[in-house]
């Protein structure tokens, strides 16, 4: 995360993933899941990145495969959590250039095999840049699922809930 850098002060628009996000081709479990740095490389260079006015959070869009962020979220986000989204968005960014459903209604939010993977890519780099599960599950937190489906999820991915 050393290298990571956000540019907070853009306004809405649309932009280069660079012009937005630095510092995202050292990310190892990004790179493992992409594969070779190339395609890596390639695929950074060649994301563009939404600023809007009216998101909350972050997400690819499954029309053209950019991403869209929340302005209010890109100004006012932990880092870590902003550095966690754009690698988990990259997984699915990668998994919708490699055809594959993002947003499969055949299963739940927290069951579905593209959130999985790119779940289990941002735990993986939470965990390396020494966050420990508390803090991962908290990451990992989000109000449109039920406590019992993200009780699921934090088994998945093997991150043990904080004690309440």
């Amino acid at each position: 995360m050393q290298s990571f850098r956000v540019n907070r002060d853009l306004p809405e628009g649309r932009y280069k993933l660079r012009d937005v996000f630095l510092g995202l081709e050292d990310v190892d479990p990004l790179k493992k899941t992409v594969g070779h740095p190339s395609v890596l490389k390639k695929m950074i260079d060649s994301s563009r990145v939404t600023i809007a006015p009216d998101t909350q959070y972050m997400y690819v869009n499954d029309d053209d495969g950019s991403l869209v962020v929340g302005l209010e979220y890109l100004r006012t986000a932990d880092t870590r959590y902003l550095y966690l989204d754009i690698i988990h968005e990259l997984v699915h960014v990668k998994q919708y250039l490699d055809g594959k459903a993002l947003f499969d209604e055949s299963y739940n939010y927290v069951d579905r095999p593209t959130e999985i993977e790119a779940y289990q890519c941002a735990v993986e780099e939470g965990r390396k840049i020494g966050m420990d599960d508390a803090a991962i599950a908290e990451y990992l937190y989000v109000e449109w699922v039920t406590r019992k489906e993200y009780a699921r999820l934090l088994r998945t991915l093997g991150v043990r809930p904080s004690p309440e």
